[in-house]
């Protein structure tokens, strides 16, 4: 596996993964009959104010209450956002005679799983005899013991390796790769010069120029504001030529978590990148400004895991730069996240639906053990997982489902049903698809119903279909039963139908049902397989059939595998006749909807199953199953293997 070598970084406002904490306190004995109750005071002042980095409420023998701040401030500039939680320990006399006492400090560095912990001294001292304010003896060795008083801390995080995205076979599918990134550098250049450069780098990038504009204005005279991030071989020409011929754009080489191409299952994957600004403020124990953590989909599902833990490093430096190593703690790296995702068949998946204009997405799963080895989605998409999490009508892809509940009802394929060309059901008329086989109307075999996918037949049958029965069907075969499988997934529903019209509609596949194509790719893989089959993307994370869901048999499987199989030989699926290997079952879909301009429009669907490998094929607006969804469905067929 390729890994990307832990680097070491200032701790500061992007400091990973190290607690803020302002609190500090006081202690000790509160009695006053050793005379030294104004030197605990003091004491207790003293650590408040190393607590919170501010002395100015203490009184200094040596040096001003101002002047010991600044100093101070100094000593943990390097420290970035942390501050210590400081406690008197003990104010104990010091020498002969009275009016002087040494205070010890507890400190307390939320540094590392249990923070850096170490213990100073004060002397604290009282001019007047008896009477009079206690003082404190300001060195930086108040700080740290043995703190020369030219030395700072500096704290910096050593960052974890990001564990990587493993898919099928071990096989890498995230990991870190080169990036370029693309902003403003506002170092000499000043205000004017860097908004309108960052007009012209958002006209370059396409990035809303007002948003960066305001941004590159309000960062300091020193700093970096990125626009945009390219891999590295996806920068436009004309944005690295602004390199060099636009004042303050600057291209900085990086490397970044990615999948092996822009699209690679991205709706799924999600991104990696700078926290946000609504993250830190959610989780600000998590994350602070400038960590890099996942954004989106797995990679923020699952960035806890994949992070892992940075390291820590505080050192006291020394003129001349010199170092000493005062504590550390090391980076652990983030565990890898596996998939069941197969490289070359999401490629291939990806490469079907190139050229598909409407949403759409193809989702293919291992019937033997549930595994989803392709989901991908199209490039109308807009960036939507339609592939697990797409809520549609499922159409006539439907009809297997119906087809069980009928078997169960006690029909078999060779059962006579009605197929009509028209079914008038409370004053609304279901008729057939346009180009339906006219010599397959009247009496009909019920195998010969499901390969001509005649959508009367299956209505006249719904009386034949108790209340429930539908969806216990649907549940056998996988669809409309809730699980947590670790990703957004779902698996469809089948809600009870509340007139005759819905019941109508719902044999099938319109009315209230609905399901992804994920979840008709689980179906048609029950169908094949012979039990029911739960879907699975992530390793380990697995679920069984609900408990109180009657399982498909092997029987209803095999007379349910004969039809759909029919309908491949002589029916609506023949796309798929000719493919080489074991026999393929199938069933196309064609469902209604209203679209957004009152006209009513078609989804396109098609599911499929040879061998070890079941596919479920959606385009949200097309002609019909077997003519919009049918060919790309036998394109990746063809090709996966």
């Amino acid at each position: 596996m390729t890994r990307v070598t832990s680097t070491w970084r200032r701790a500061g406002a992007g400091a990973a993964s190290l607690l803020l904490v302002l609190t500090a306190c006081s202690g000790g004995d509160d009695s006053d009959d050793d005379g030294l109750d104004g030197a605990r005071t003091t004491a207790g002042t003293l650590a408040e104010g190393l607590g919170g980095g501010d002395l100015r409420e203490v009184e200094f023998t040596d040096v001003s209450a101002q002047g010991a701040t600044r100093d101070y401030r100094q000593v943990v500039a390097g420290m970035g956002d942390l501050r210590p939680e400081v406690a008197v320990v003990s104010v104990e006399p010091a020498g002969a005679g009275e009016g002087r006492a040494e205070a010890t400090l507890a400190w307390t560095w939320p540094f590392g799983a249990e923070g850096w912990t170490y213990e100073s001294t004060v002397r604290l001292t009282r001019p007047g005899i008896g009477s009079g304010p206690w003082l404190a003896s300001w060195a930086r060795d108040v700080v740290l013991p043995g703190l020369a008083e030219e030395s700072v801390l500096e704290a910096s995080t050593e960052v974890a390796e990001r564990g990587e995205v493993l898919g099928a076979g071990g096989e890498v599918l995230v990991t870190e790769r080169p990036v370029v990134r693309v902003g403003i550098d506002k170092t000499g250049i000043g205000d004017g010069i860097a908004t309108r450069s960052a007009t012209e780098l958002a006209g370059l990038t396409g990035v809303d120029p007002g948003p960066f504009r305001r941004a590159v204005a309000a960062a300091g005279d020193r700093a970096f504001v990125e626009a945009i991030t390219y891999r590295a071989d996806e920068v436009p020409p004309a944005v690295e030529a602004a390199g060099t011929d636009v004042d303050g754009v600057l291209l900085l080489p990086d490397e970044r978590a990615l999948a092996p191409t822009r699209t690679f299952a991205a709706p799924i994957l999600g991104t990696v990148g700078e926290v946000t600004a609504e993250m830190v403020a959610d989780d600000p124990d998590a994350y602070q400004a400038g960590d890099v953590a996942g954004l989106s989909g797995l990679e923020a599902r699952y960035d806890e895991q994949l992070r892992g833990t940075d390291g820590a490093l505080v050192e006291a430096v020394g003129p001349g730069s010199r170092r000493r190593t005062l504590t550390s703690t090391e980076a652990v790296p983030g565990e890898d996240l596996t998939l069941t995702l197969d490289r070359r068949r999401q490629t291939l998946a990806e490469e079907v639906l190139a050229p598909v204009g409407p949403a759409s997405a193809l989702v293919a799963v291992r019937p033997s053990t549930g595994e989803i080895v392709a989901a991908a989605n199209g490039p109308g998409n807009d960036g939507q997982n339609l592939a697990t999490f797409g809520q549609y009508a499922p159409g006539s892809t439907f009809k297997t489902v119906t087809s069980l509940a009928l078997l169960r009802a006690g029909l078999t394929p060779e059962s006579p049903v009605t197929c009509p060309p028209t079914v008038d059901v409370d004053g609304r008329t279901f008729g057939n698809y346009s180009d339906y086989p006219a010599g397959a109307t009247g009496t009909i075999a019920l195998r010969t119903a499901v390969a001509d996918s005649c959508n009367t037949a299956f209505i006249t049958s719904r009386d034949r279909i108790g209340d429930d029965d539908l969806a216990a069907a649907a549940a056998s075969l996988g669809l409309g039963v809730d699980h947590d499988l670790g990703f957004p997934a779902y698996l469809g529903e089948v809600p009870p139908a509340t007139t005759e019209t819905g019941r109508a509609a719902d044999t099938i596949g319109q009315g209230t049902v609905l399901a992804s194509p994920m979840a008709m790719a689980t179906v048609i893989a029950s169908v094949q397989q012979g039990s029911t089959v739960v879907p699975s993307l992530v390793a380990g994370m697995t679920a069984d059939p609900a408990g109180d869901t009657e399982p498909v048999s092997w029987a209803e499987a095999d007379q349910l595998r004969t039809m759909l199989r029919g309908v491949v030989t002589d029916g609506s699926g023949t796309v798929l006749a000719d493919l080489p290997g074991a026999p393929v079952i199938a069933k196309t879909g064609t469902a209604e909807y209203a679209a957004p301009d009152g006209s009513t429009r078609t989804h396109a669907w098609m599911v499929a199953a040879r061998g070890d490998l079941a596919v479920a094929v959606f385009v949200a607006d097309g002609a019909s199953g077997s003519s919009t969804a049918g060919p790309l469905l036998a394109d990746f067929l063809r090709r996966a293997g």
